[in-house]
């Protein structure tokens, strides 16, 4: 007999995947979705699989996980995304561990598909994140985007990845840039990062050089160059939106004259 496990799962507007996120963690002893403003179908999807589905405030990632743990009644949680998947290997794998757990917490790969394509190269993979843990010797940090798991305890990594299925179409890429350059603008505003030219001329250049070349995202073809020109993108637009939030703060400090 194996350990009790929950899945935590975080949405919002995710009517076109969280069907087949819920399907992959069928077997386990519970389910909690956590949403945090759908506007589309997920909720009403996401109630034909659990009873445990909670809607909230969005107050960054961190937070909304934290609450998802905090509704868990297993000794174990495994936190998902809506357009993460476990395949049945990794499954497997997760529930021979939970029979004789010997760590607090399991580090699990994450295969990437972008445009329908796995993506091997880049700096994207294996990308191992601590996404399996005891319930109350784990919490997320409060960040508001790539939050991370603070374990009590030690941990080891699983073979198998989880399946993520993070970009389907360019549509969907840049709609998701923009809320999370958004948010990590907002995280170095809130850090009290100033902003300088040079980040926004250099770092963008470098984003690309080290993925495209230095991480081998070339062999990843087509879609290895899209990605690397993407990101450095997404570098761009996060610096350009702290450059206007200080160009804001600036102008509401000064005085009318």
């Amino acid at each position: 007999m194996r350990e009790r496990i929950t899945a935590v799962i975080i949405v919002k507007n995710e009517a076109d995947h969280i069907e087949d996120c819920i399907q992959s963690v069928n077997w386990v002893d519970e389910i909690v979705v956590v949403d945090t403003g759908s506007t589309d179908e997920t909720i009403q999807i996401a109630k034909r699989f659990t009873s445990n589905v909670y809607e909230i405030e969005f107050n960054g990632y961190g937070d909304a996980k934290n609450y998802g743990v905090s509704r868990a009644t297993s000794e174990w949680i495994l936190s998902l995304d809506a357009d993460e998947r476990i395949s049945p290997q990794l499954r497997d794998e997760i529930e021979l561990v939970l029979e004789r757990p010997d760590r607090e917490g399991y580090y699990i790969s994450r295969k990437p598909f972008f445009l329908g394509k796995a993506i091997v190269h880049g700096g994207w993979y294996p990308g191992y994140v601590l996404r399996l843990f005891k319930r109350g010797r784990g919490v997320f940090s409060s960040h508001k985007v790539h939050e991370e798991v603070r374990l009590s305890g030690t941990a080891s990594r699983l073979r198998n990845p989880i399946l993520h299925q993070t970009d389907p179409s360019l549509n969907h890429y840049l709609a998701k840039l923009n809320t999370y350059t958004s948010l990590a603008a907002d995280a170095l505003f809130e850090k009290g990062s100033g902003f300088a030219l040079v980040r926004l001329l250099c770092n963008p250049p470098f984003m690309f050089l080290k993925m495209y070349f230095f991480r081998l995202g070339f062999l990843d073809g087509v879609h290895g160059f899209l990605l690397a020109v993407l990101s450095a993108f997404h570098v761009f637009v996060k610096y350009a939106k702290l450059w206007e939030r200080r160009r804001c703060e600036k102008d509401a400090n000064t005085p009318d004259m």
